[in-house]
């Protein structure tokens, strides 16, 4: 079996493992708390899948380590996922190891209901959404100090808004925090398209490098509308990258860039090869293409890679955002495929 088939059948099965998130029902415009309403449940089972619909109407709970957002570490807020109330905020997220989204506290005082849960031959208290009435899971009093709480609440209630997206959510109000927290809001972002092979391992190099604000994998610079992994001939496999260029400037997201991948094979990159996987720099903006374009000449006169950059500078175009499974996916298989690994800074000739 050849990397490439492996790496089809581990896409395959990685669809049947992860569960893909619904969009809230009913997403508006900013909105005041007393107009978040939840839906009847004739159109809920319509709207969400039938797991979603079992927790959050029929209090059920979804396995852990097996759901949407145990492990997502992007910033931005958790809204219910039927009536669209925001719930929970990304900076009172925390690991508690269980396989389940666990926060401190609520985003707003008064956003949740606490009910007594006297099922399975025990006593919990049960978290619900105040409007909505949705099902969200238990409190418990293991959380980090001094507060000591645990809301450990199932995916399947939840969506999740990242910071970027509050504002045309209808969430803006909540950009002041994650500014106070030093997480750039809404236009003191630049954003890229970078590709240089299968998206799974640079997103994973990517996503850590210090100033970089999110990422998502995608499909960029081919012709096919609504590009799917089974269906995206001419695009790249690519990762969008958002970064504070006050922390970031494009010139070292550069550096990073041109260190995680060889950048002279063309159309190949490890055992994968078609142009799905060659070298590219998707401009946003005519600054970053004339820097690019300099940078990559002083490449080809001082780098160690003993032949020419073949990697494409071009002006970005339409972004395809890749199937849920693709996201963030050496995070949810750390033994996945990945042929990335950072070269020394030498190979940059300076």
């Amino acid at each position: 079996m050849t990397a490439a088939d492996m790496k089809t059948l581990i896409v395959i099965l990685a669809s049947f493992a992860v569960a893909a998130p619904v969009r809230a029902v009913g997403a508006s415009k900013e909105k005041i708390v007393g107009e978040y309403e939840k839906p009847s449940k004739e159109e809920l089972k319509k709207k969400l899948t039938p797991e979603q619909f079992a927790v959050v109407c029929n209090a059920g709970t979804e396995p852990p380590f097996k759901n949407a957002f145990w492990n997502n570490h992007e910033a931005g807020i958790y809204a219910d996922i039927a009536s669209g109330e925001p719930l929970f905020s990304s900076l009172d997220k925390f690991d508690s190891g269980t396989g389940w989204p666990s926060f401190t506290k609520p985003i707003d005082a008064g956003a949740l209901v606490e009910k007594i849960d006297a099922t399975h031959g025990m006593e919990r208290v049960e978290v619900r959404s105040k409007r909505g009435d949705s099902h969200l899971g238990h409190l418990f009093d293991d959380g980090p100090a001094p507060a000591r709480k645990r809301f450990c609440i199932n995916s399947a209630s939840l969506r999740f808004i990242r910071v970027d997206d509050l504002e045309k959510e209808g969430y803006g109000r909540y950009l002041a925090s994650f500014a106070a927290a030093g997480i750039v809001a809404k236009g003191k972002t630049e954003t890229v398209d970078l590709a240089g092979g299968c998206f799974w391992g640079m997103q994973e190099i990517l996503r850590k490098i210090p100033g970089v604000v999110r990422t998502e994998v995608g499909y960029t610079g081919g012709r096919v509308k609504r590009a799917t992994y089974d269906n995206h001939g001419g695009h790249a496999e690519s990762v969008r990258v958002v970064y504070n260029p006050r922390k970031l400037p494009f010139k070292q997201l550069l550096r990073w860039f041109f260190r995680m991948h060889d950048p002279t094979t063309l159309n190949r990159q490890g055992n994968d090869s078609g142009d799905s996987y060659r070298s590219a720099i998707f401009c946003h903006t005519e600054e970053q293409c004339k820097e690019a374009e300099e940078y990559k000449e002083h490449l080809n006169e001082v780098g160690k890679w003993g032949a020419p950059l073949v990697t494409q500078i071009v002006k970005a175009g339409e972004f395809w955002r890749a199937e849920d499974h693709h996201q963030d996916y050496l995070i949810k298989h750390p033994a996945g495929y990945t042929c990335h690994f950072l070269r020394p800074e030498s190979v940059l000739g300076d």
